[in-house]
């Protein structure tokens, strides 16, 4: 029965799945290399889940978000992150009207479709947990009503590495919130080179709109059905649960380094961007080896290490690797 489905799955995944080469394309007529980035945002875009990109400035993380805004049909919005920003300046704000004597509703930027949080830790507490709220519920609160975020909302937020000066590091259980936590590197020799050279031009490339809101949409009830064969699904959950109780799994080694395990949410993340992952490589069910590929990018900001591994340098990037290499793929 289930290969019928597959086959079947498999047929409408290559189909519904063509705008995904639109997209990569035109991307790529503004960005060099950053394939990972790029397919990772993607991944985002499928499974309804915000998207959290580190790296130090200048690697493109806001020119990538911007062209692959460009490249669907719906609004977005850039927030640039400050000390003095507001939460008002985020959701909106109660505007008095003299010759009405009534309040009415401004509405802030936070309402469109994609939502660039550029450098997200340069702002205080209270405006990211505004942010995050925003995140999680899918609705805001202005005064005594709520309004819902439309479909789709998506938060794609950049920050630079917190070892830099006036930054306000996220709180553990708010990076929580993110699907993925992407870790941004530097293009290699060719890239950097092919990057010099665009720029030096005076013609810039431009994206078009290729891909509507309703294409992603649909595509998302798709992803949803992508099959996970229930081996792969305890392999999930081996793997979650192996950052909580490393001892029980052979990883004694890391009894002592991990103060904080993965959260229920990341099981569910990796779940659902797994089948995003085997989507956007135009297959109808889950390996293992789409748990591999993603699993660093759900978990790095899901697992919390100790005093003791800080001393030691080791990181939660370095505890996951473990973690992965040493659970039995099914």
């Amino acid at each position: 029965m289930a290969t019928v489905d597959i086959e079947a799955i498999n047929k409408r995944i290559a189909k519904e799945s063509e705008f995904v080469e639109k997209i990569t394309g035109e991307v790529a007529k503004v960005i060099v290399g950053q394939k990972y980035m790029i397919e990772r945002l993607l991944i985002g875009l499928l499974t309804n889940g915000h998207v959290l990109l580190e790296g130090v400035p200048g690697l493109a993380k806001t020119l990538a978000v911007n062209t692959l805004s460009s490249t669907i049909q719906t609004r977005f919005q850039r927030i640039q992150f400050t000390p003095d920003l507001l939460p008002a300046d985020l959701l909106g704000t109660l505007i008095y009207d003299q010759r009405k004597g009534e309040f009415s509703t401004k509405k802030g930027p936070i309402f469109s479709n994609l939502v660039l949080a550029d450098e997200i830790n340069r702002s205080p507490a209270k405006v990211q947990s505004a942010l995050l709220e925003a995140m999680m519920e899918r609705q805001v609160t202005i005064g005594e009503n709520t309004f819902p975020l439309d479909d789709p909302f998506l938060v794609l937020a950049t920050q630079n590495p917190i070892e830099q000066e006036g930054t306000y590091p996220l709180p553990e259980a708010q990076v929580d919130r993110f699907m993925l936590k992407l870790s941004v590197g530097y293009p290699n020799k060719e890239e950097e080179l092919e990057i010099m050279r665009r720029m030096a031009s005076e013609k810039k490339p431009t994206v078009q709109p290729v891909v509507s809101p309703d294409e992603i949409i649909s595509a998302r009830s798709l992803v949803s059905e992508v099959y996970i064969d229930e081996k792969v699904e305890r392999y999930i959950i081996d793997i979650v649960f192996a950052t909580r109780n490393p001892k029980e799994y052979g990883l004694e080694e890391l009894q002592d380094l991990i103060a904080f395990g993965a959260s229920p949410r990341a099981s569910i993340n990796l779940h659902q961007a797994a089948k995003a992952h085997a989507f956007l490589r135009r297959r109808g069910y889950v390996t293992p080896e789409d748990i591999r590929s993603i699993g660093m990018d759900v978990l790095r900001h899901r697992v919390i290490v100790t005093y003791e591994a800080e001393a030691e340098e080791l990181t939660s990037e370095d505890v996951v690797r473990k973690v992965l290499n040493k659970i039995e793929v099914p």
